[in-house]
Parts: structure tokens; sequence; C-alpha cells
């Protein structure tokens, strides 16, 4: 069933119950997912994190990689999560922060499977937010402030021209191999070549940091090589290379 947000409306929706349970089958068939600063050292130790460009308006988001095939999480396999860490963008489901008007409202699913007759309530009889929902909110909060923290820390990383576009050559145990391009990591050699004064800037600012996780982050394609195994299609070896130039050999968009 499609994943339909709608916003959440205290009258509308005052008698909404929502399972208390942490649910992620529903990114199965999600194989990047968004994910922002105040996660990367956490998802560093766990999966690849790369920076793409939206191809409709050429904006750069950082995001985790659960897989290299489209549609195919690799950390979904016999019906739970195979790893540590999950990113925020999916720790979130059922419910997402978004515009609503000139604010930020919270939004759920209301096809989800969490939304049920018995669980936990979301307003009081009052219609006053429930310490779940409070819990809740201050989740999305968070989120929101990671996601704008973020988009400046993108911002920085742009102006500096720190961003190389890379490939990743993929070889599989059957025998077919691809290419897999349109994703983008931190240049080392031009992040060793700025300038104290923009060094210390970038420290103090924690994007510093934030570089040397999503660097350190493509040992993990190894991690997704090994969760391969339960596939249908497993893995035998990656490797990653600077992206070839426009033309040259086969190209599979991430």
């Amino acid at each position: 069933m499609a994943i339909n947000y709608i916003p959440l409306d205290k009258d509308k929706h005052k008698d909404l119950k929502i399972t208390p349970k942490l649910d992620l089958s529903f990114a199965k068939e999600t194989h990047l997912a968004a994910a922002t600063i105040r996660e990367f050292a956490h998802l560093a130790s766990t999966m690849p994190v790369v920076f793409i460009e939206d191809p409709t308006n050429k904006n750069i988001h950082t995001v985790a990689m659960l897989g290299v095939d489209q549609n195919k999480n690799l950390f979904w396999a016999d019906d739970r999560w195979q790893g540590p860490h999950v990113p925020l963008n999916i720790q979130r489901y059922p419910f997402d922060i978004r515009p609503d008007g000139d604010k930020l409202g919270v939004f759920f699913d209301e096809h989800s499977s969490l939304v049920t007759d018995e669980g936990e309530a979301l307003f009081t009889e009052e219609g006053e937010p429930s310490d779940f929902l409070k819990n809740r909110q201050q989740f999305l909060a968070e989120l929101a402030n990671s996601e704008m923290l973020n988009q400046r820390f993108v911002k920085r990383v742009v102006e500096l021209e720190l961003l190389e576009s890379v490939q990743i050559g993929i070889q599989y145990e059957d025998g077919s191999a691809r290419n897999v391009t349109g994703i983008m990591s931190i240049d080392e050699k031009k992040l060793n070549a700025l300038d104290d004064a923009i060094v210390l800037e970038l420290h103090k600012a924690g994007f510093l940091g934030a570089m040397y996780a999503i660097m350190m982050s493509l040992a993990q394609l190894n991690r997704l090589v090994e969760l391969s195994n339960k596939t249908d299609k497993p893995i035998r070896t990656v490797q990653i290379r600077p992206a070839p130039k426009e033309g040259e050999g086969e190209q599979t968009t991430a």
C-alpha cells in the first residue's frame, strides 16, 4: 500500500492511536535514505554515506546507502533490520515533519499498519498532545534542526568545491558486473589543501568531523557485500574509483 502523509489534526484525529513499535518493513525497497550531519558518526560505522544531486533542482543532499540496486534495501532481511544503526529519517516513521502553511507541522502515514484501534493515544481527552506524541514531536523537532544544520554543511562543502564524483564498480557472483555513478564524496586532497583559517572554521562548526566521517564511511561498502549474501544476487566485490568522464563506460545512477 502506498505511503500517504497527511497533516495530524487534533480534531480529526482525536481518537487516533499508534502501535508503539519500530516497524521498518516499509523501507525494504529503499536503497537510499536521507542522512543528516548529527548522525554521520554513527552511520559511518555501518553504512556508506554519500552526496547525491537532485536531478530536478540540482540541490545536493547527503544520503545513507542501504543498497546498490534500486528498490533493494540490503539492511532488511529475515523480517528485521540487519545492523546496529538506522537512519533517523527511517526511525521517524509513521510520522514526518513538513511545511504546513507558514510553519512546520506533524504529518503521519494514514496507510501505516501502525495506525490501529489499540496502542498509544496521540491526544488526551482534553485534546492536548499525549506524552507519547510529545516524545515524537521532540524527536521530529531535533531531526528538523539537524536537517537545517545539514543544509548549511552541504552549502559550505559546495562553496569550497570539496566534492568529487566517484564510481562504484560492482562484480556479482554470477559473473555480471556494472558501475554505479551519480554519487559524490569529499575530495581529501582538496580538503588537506585548505587554508588553516578555513580548517579551523570547519572544525568549530562541526563540519570537519562530518567530512571525515563521510570519507571513512565508504569502507562500509564491504558491509553491503556481506549483506548481499542473503539475497538472490550476491555481490563478489565492490571497488570505488573516480567517476569516468561523460561518455566513458556504463553508468547506472544510484
